[in-house]
């Protein structure tokens, strides 16, 4: 009897370690990347209009303040991007790219009101996306606050596409 209980409160100690790992685990951020949507995903949950000429995002999408992150396919290149409402009300957009650090692919993350470069770790702070240009800013989209949605024209975002890789084929 007193092995089966030993065995038990080994067994329940382990369990309990990695209870522990886990949550330490998720709130590092360590299993985002496993938890994460797809741009895909995000912009179906989001509500988010394709045309033959833009990309709609409903407004009450972007209203929390957390970046939207989304990409457009054009000519062999998955072409990635965000919108945002920012903490002084505009909604703003940019490339997820750069003009500086485009080329590694690594793009932005959003932490509080900053967009920070995968790369270098830059910081910009909500206000100044998509009105400034330049160094590691992401790269300013042209955008236009329709009805309820922010359009952005995809000739907007594909006229960079040099910032993407193409893909193999």
């Amino acid at each position: 009897m007193a092995v089966n209980r030993r065995k038990g409160m080994i067994i329940g100690g382990v369990v309990a370690g990695i209870v522990v790992v886990v949550v330490a685990a998720v709130s590092a951020g360590i299993l985002d990347g496993l938890l994460k949507k797809s741009p895909a995903e995000y912009a179906k949950a989001a509500g988010v209009v394709e045309t033959a000429d833009a990309v709609k995002i409903p407004l009450k999408a972007l209203d929390s303040g957390k970046a939207l992150f989304l990409s457009l396919e054009s000519e062999g290149r998955q072409l990635y991007y965000f919108a945002l409402k920012s903490r002084d009300g505009a909604y703003r957009a940019a490339l997820d790219a750069c003009d500086v650090c485009y080329r590694t692919n690594r793009g932005y993350r959003q932490e509080g009101d900053l967009s920070v470069c995968n790369k270098c770790g830059q910081t910009f702070p909500s206000n100044r996306i998509g009105e400034i240009k330049g160094g590691c800013n992401p790269h300013p989209l042209a955008r236009a606050v329709e009805g309820g949605y922010l359009v952005i024209r995809k000739a907007a975002i594909a006229e960079r596409e040099d910032y993407f890789v193409r893909k193999r084929s």
